[in-house]
């Protein structure tokens, strides 16, 4: 049985297809040979669904700034010793927030209270989010409708490909929200060894309420939490305590473990990305090649 690396990625636009899953897989690489394991990487899949959104992907060689097509953030090499903080007074207030916002968002069935203020929120921010949360989408013809569905078929069908094969998950930003409804939902005959969420969203209370309400409809009425039950082996949560879009961390709080005692198992990771002196905690390049991370993909190719 061979081993796969299956990544799908997050937010905005991106680069074309291949220049993405090269740079990911550089970023990969670097992290490998910074910790100095001997480890012959496996096969590598990006799940790219960019397109579906936009009409064209972000160009290297576009030198317009202003242009929607400019790419202002590369893979780029680590800069050497750099200072690492572990942000403590941030990590309190980061706690007490969380908990505020749980409060003050959801109600104890995990709907929202105060619902057009997500949606107002995220038809401002993230349009890709507001396409991918249109809801009852089985029989719907509307074109979000079928964006929808085809960026979950981009995954669905390149997890079918390697389904006789050992996959090692990991899903970057928005890709862990869809990766989640997948794995849960769409492709539950297919066993994942190893699920790995980067920078995740998954446990804000905007997200956890869009959750509960697929999975009530899809479970007759039963709200169901938890670990997707066709994850074997583990998930790994990774977020740096910066990155701003994974600023509740904790998704074992939020998730149960699966019938085969999976649990989400939470890492703080430094995520050393930078580009032209400006960090980037929650870029995917910085993530895929932190130690905690190069760590458990290594302990995948050896078992």
């Amino acid at each position: 049985m061979a081993k796969v690396i299956i990544a799908i990625h997050g937010l905005r636009n991106k680069p074309p297809r291949e220049i993405l899953r090269k740079w990911g897989l550089m970023a990969i690489q670097e992290g490998v040979d910074n910790a100095g394991y001997d480890v012959k990487l496996p096969e590598f899949e990006l799940v790219y669904w960019a397109d579906i959104l936009y009409d064209k992907p972000l160009s290297p060689d576009e030198t317009d700034k202003e242009s929607p097509y400019y790419l202002d953030e590369i893979y780029n090499k680590e800069e050497k010793n750099l200072h690492q903080d572990n942000h403590p007074v941030r990590l309190k207030i980061i706690n007490f927030l969380k908990q505020l916002a749980n409060i003050i968002f959801l109600k104890d069935d995990y709907q929202l209270r105060y619902p057009f203020l997500s949606k107002n929120f995220i038809h401002s921010n993230f349009r890709e989010l507001e396409v991918y949360f249109t809801e009852d989408c089985d029989n719907n013809e509307s074109d979000d409708c079928k964006a929808k569905n085809q960026i979950n078929n981009r995954l669905v069908d390149v997890l079918r490909k390697h389904r006789n094969d050992e996959i090692f998950l990991v899903a970057h930003s928005m890709g862990s929200i869809i990766a989640f409804d997948v794995l849960s939902f769409f492709a539950k005959d297919i066993k994942v060894d190893t699920f790995v969420t980067i920078g995740s969203p998954l446990g804000a209370p905007f997200v956890i309420s869009r959750i509960a309400k697929s999975s009530k409809r899809r479970n007759q009425g039963h709200i169901k939490l938890e670990t997707p039950e066709c994850i074997t082996q583990y998930w790994y949560n990774f977020s740096d305590i910066m990155d701003n879009i994974a600023l509740d961390y904790e998704l074992a709080n939020d998730f149960k473990k699966n019938s085969k005692g999976v649990k989400v198992v939470d890492k703080f990771v430094t995520n050393t990305y930078k580009m032209n002196g400006i960090s980037n905690p929650h870029k995917s390049y910085g993530y895929l090649r932190t130690p905690e991370f190069i760590k458990v993909l290594v302990e995948f190719i050896k078992n």
